[in-house]
């Protein structure tokens, strides 16, 4: 007869291989397009700091193409977005939102008009170029070692493949006695393309040093025309399927490599194909002739476009406006604040009068 000691270790492996059965199936169960399922992580920060990220805060699309699920949050709220966190209190919230309402409302008829609104877009927009700025002159220092006001492409390779896990002595000196480097092939592909980027960052005459302001533009080419041109042809080359550098409807929608394996992830599928035709059709394609153009791409990427920040805004109020007067009531913005915030406010009706 076993004891009790061995009885309760049987149940305990018992226990830990059930455990790690149902792991294996959850892994499994889940959809193969990790990229229609793709997530920022907790931390908003990327984990290699010098790399250009893929997220540009106030842009629409995605340096990878997709589209960017937080613009709207991100161009009502600015900076104040971290603090509309799901987990808020929604009495908090709802007060903070009543604050930006009365901020947008600048002529306080108690109502949000398009212009308004368009206004404040381009506000919290400049405010994340502002944020860009301010991250930029810490990562330039982080790769300027001697301070002289210019990053040498092999002063960045250096650092990138340090954080990278590499050592920084070895590969600085494999560097400069031009000896050969042993990266794996995917970091390799990753420099090459990075190598790219940092040639069209570098401003005439091109001397592959960059200042700080070129640094910016590799970083985030939004804010630089020439590099918003080379993302556009980026996302283009990605999507393009036939070679004539024009995107049609079906080569915007078709979903990235994966198969979908349930039903969880042929709904989420669906909805990423529903999202992008109506971008596609309503916004992108900016002459409705059904083909999109660098230029059209162009245009709809660039987060300072005056025209594109009143289409936004006109957007933004449809989905809220109730009353159909074509402007925002604060009852409305309240009502749909999951859709302005990303943080639903329960019984926002009940306390609106009452505290505004």
């Amino acid at each position: 007869m076993m004891s009790r000691q061995a009885v309760l270790c049987s149940l305990g492996s018992l226990y830990l291989s059930l455990l790690f059965v149902f792991l294996l199936m959850d892994v499994y169960a889940r959809p193969a397009n990790n990229s229609a399922l793709k997530e920022k992580p907790a931390d908003s920060k990327d984990e290699n700091e010098i790399l250009p990220p893929d997220h540009l805060n106030g842009v629409k699309m995605e340096m990878d193409g997709h589209l960017n699920k937080e613009f709207h949050q991100e161009v009502f709220l600015g900076k104040e977005m971290e603090e509309f966190e799901e987990d808020s209190e929604p009495r908090k919230n709802r007060k903070k939102l009543m604050v930006i309402f009365s901020k947008v409302d600048i002529n306080n008829d108690k109502k949000i008009s398009a212009k308004e609104m368009q206004r404040w877009i381009m506000e919290k927009t400049d405010e994340h170029f502002q944020e860009a700025v301010e991250e930029n002159k810490m990562h330039f220092r982080a790769v300027d070692p001697d301070g002289d006001g210019h990053v040498s492409w092999d002063e960045y390779k250096i650092k990138f493949l340090a954080s990278k896990g590499f050592n920084e002595k070895e590969i600085a000196e494999k560097i400069r006695n031009n000896e050969e480097l042993k990266i794996d092939e995917e970091t390799q592909e990753v420099l090459d393309n990075l190598k790219d980027r940092w040639y069209q960052a570098d401003n005439p005459p091109p001397d592959l040093l960059l200042n700080e302001e070129e640094f910016l533009s590799f970083l985030h080419p939004e804010h630089s025309r020439g590099m918003l041109k080379f993302m556009v042809k980026e996302i283009i080359r990605d999507l393009d399927q036939d070679g004539d550098k024009k995107l049609t409807l079906s080569e915007f929608i078709s979903l990235p490599v994966g198969t979908v394996e349930n039903q969880q992830a042929q709904d989420i599928d669906d909805d990423w194909v529903k999202d992008r035709r109506k971008e596609f059709e309503e916004v992108i394609d900016a002459n409705r002739d059904g083909i999109v153009t660098m230029e059209e791409l162009e245009e709809y990427m660039d987060p300072m476009n005056e025209y594109n920040a009143l289409n936004e805004a006109k957007q933004m109020i449809a989905v809220a406006d109730e009353n159909q007067n074509h402007h925002l009531e604060l009852e409305e913005i309240l009502k749909y604040s999951e859709y302005f915030t990303g943080s639903k406010l329960m019984d926002y009706a009940r306390n609106v009068h009452e505290e505004f």
